[in-house]
């Protein structure tokens, strides 16, 4: 009896992954598995059913539980990244940088990790960005001749730079909870007036990480062309002629929303929630601009939308000279209703726009589908999490990563395997959810930098969705690759990315400043 007492907390993980298996939905599976080992523990006098009356409590915080309101910044990030998914960024940006590019060896693959990167800064949806890039990029990849692998490699992996390079909804997600482990590990020292880690010092800590990998993805792209010129070939200049307008109208957007979104939350000027509603205009007003519909003046509704832009950006911008939350009469604030009365008319031009075209309603029908996924698993995950505490899992835990050999390091390393590992077989949102929760404030406690473990898990949970049998971004490229390119070719292309991305986690781990110099300079 008190063996099974002392593994019944893992026979759940061990239930939870035979369903999930099975195929049945995770939050269901999750929230299903809790409460039938609540009843097990319950039984067995090991459980007190009065934990399960905070449960409604824990979903919705109190005053001493995190403030919640960062996860408002998830369906504000979704619904950015499926608007700019419609206007048709994702497709100028290929041909303007297969254009800029693709008369070099290697020219459409580094093209593709390029446009992943700047859409990984734009949008931060895995699944559209490499559909978008498989239903545009591929055929052209293998009609010239690339190599299968290394092209629908490529696609695959460029499309997961949207979980590491902010914003991004992964970082979100583990913020939430970070801020969470780090202050219950701080309670437990004994500290009652503890730090924070926030989402803007993970965003922060993962922008040079982020930034290294497509650097090194390139270099892969350069060595592979260099090593195997006959499977990254050229395109003869005379097929293939650079217009700079068309480029740059295809890049400045994309750079200015970026630049408006990281840069007020890298430079304190707005939480992750403020600047996820800035973003979410601001892409509101981009995909207005670039879907007229049947309107007899077209180029006027593409005026009214581009001044109203410039009135949001100029809004943006005038924090620097006005005090907005004064609320005292002023000139410069004035101006700020002004330029706010410009930017909200344009704004519900643009969604009329949008609703008379039919993109409206695709982007909320998504973004209400994707937002409800992660909210109902967060759900079952806490609920899941609540009984594994209360049947003494985190103790076992953490007496587990204790004894392993090598200390500090020793408990990291085995937590990232086991992430690792999980990765084949689980999505993110769902190793978040579990596992994060439970591990977390026991490295914390070890004296692990918060914002260094949520990179490395960042980097971590980025290559589940390359691992196979269920790595999301294979799925995603499988279903609109054609009928000549085998799942055995796509599966050859994704592996060296995982060794790449393996290497980017072993080097952030030894050299901890790739993740922690950025914010130290931004917040310290």
């Amino acid at each position: 009896m008190a063996l099974l007492l002392e593994i019944l907390p893992f026979l759940m993980f061990v239930a939870a992954f035979a369903a999930l298996l099975r195929g049945y939905p995770v939050a269901f599976t999750l929230a299903g598995v809790g409460l039938a080992f609540a009843l097990i523990g319950l039984a067995l006098d090991v459980f007190d059913p009065l934990h399960l009356r905070a449960f409604p409590q824990r979903i919705y915080g109190n005053i001493m539980e995190m403030d919640k309101s960062i996860l408002v910044a998830v369906p504000l990030f979704v619904f950015m990244g499926v608007m700019l998914e419609k206007s048709r960024v994702a497709e100028e940006l290929l041909e303007a940088m297969g254009a800029l590019f693709g008369t070099l060896r290697g020219g459409l693959g580094i093209s593709v990790v390029l446009v992943g990167a700047l859409l990984a800064a734009s949008t931060g949806i895995v699944g559209a960005t490499v559909v978008t890039m498989g239903l545009l990029s591929l055929p052209t990849m293998l009609k010239r001749g690339y190599d299968p692998a290394l092209a629908s490699g490529s696609i695959a992996a460029a499309g997961t730079l949207g979980q590491i390079i902010p914003p991004s909804i992964v970082l979100v997600l583990l913020g939430d909870q970070l801020s969470s482990a780090y202050a219950e590990a701080q309670r437990a020292q004994g500290i009652f007036s503890p730090d924070i880690v926030s989402v803007g010092d993970l965003f922060a800590g993962a922008l040079i990480p982020g930034l290294l990998l497509v650097g090194v993805y390139v270099l892969y792209q350069v060595g592979s062309a260099v090593l195997r010129p006959s499977g990254s070939p050229a395109i003869p200049r005379d097929e293939l002629q650079a217009d700079w307008g068309k480029i740059l109208s295809a890049l400045i957007p994309p750079l200015i929303l970026i630049i408006a979104v990281l840069g007020s939350i890298l430079g304190g000027l707005a939480t992750p929630t403020e600047a996820a509603g800035v973003g979410a205009v601001g892409a509101t007003l981009l995909a207005g601009f670039r879907n007229a519909g049947a309107e007899s003046n077209p180029a006027l509704g593409r005026w009214i939308v581009f001044a109203s832009a410039v009135a949001l950006l100029a809004l943006i911008a005038s924090v620097f000279f006005v005090d907005l939350r004064a609320g005292e009469a002023s000139a410069g604030l004035t101006v700020a209703y002004a330029l706010s009365a410009v930017a909200a008319a344009g704004g519900l031009f643009a969604l009329v726009r949008l609703f008379r075209t039919g993109v409206l309603d695709a982007v909320m029908k998504a973004t209400a589908q994707i937002s409800a996924m992660v909210f109902v698993i967060l759900i079952g995950a806490s609920l899941f999490a609540l009984v594994f505490r209360e049947l003494g899992g985190d103790e076992s835990v953490r007496h587990a990563l204790e004894a392993v050999p090598g200390g500090v390091f020793g408990a990291l390393a085995v937590v990232m395997l086991v992430m690792f590992v999980l990765g084949f077989f689980l999505d993110f949102i769902e190793i978040t959810f579990v596992v994060v929760p439970i591990v977390a404030p026991i490295l914390l406690m070890m004296g692990v930098d918060p914002v260094w473990l949520g990179v490395l898990m960042a980097l971590n949970l980025q290559t589940s969705f390359l691992t196979p049998p269920f790595g999301f971004a294979l799925f995603y490229l499988r279903g609109v690759a054609p009928p000549e390119l085998t799942t055995g070719a796509i599966y050859r292309g994704a592996a060296p990315f995982v060794v790449i991305q393996l290497l980017a986690i072993l080097a952030v781990a030894t050299l901890p400043w790739l993740a922690t110099w950025l914010p130290g300079v931004l917040y310290d």
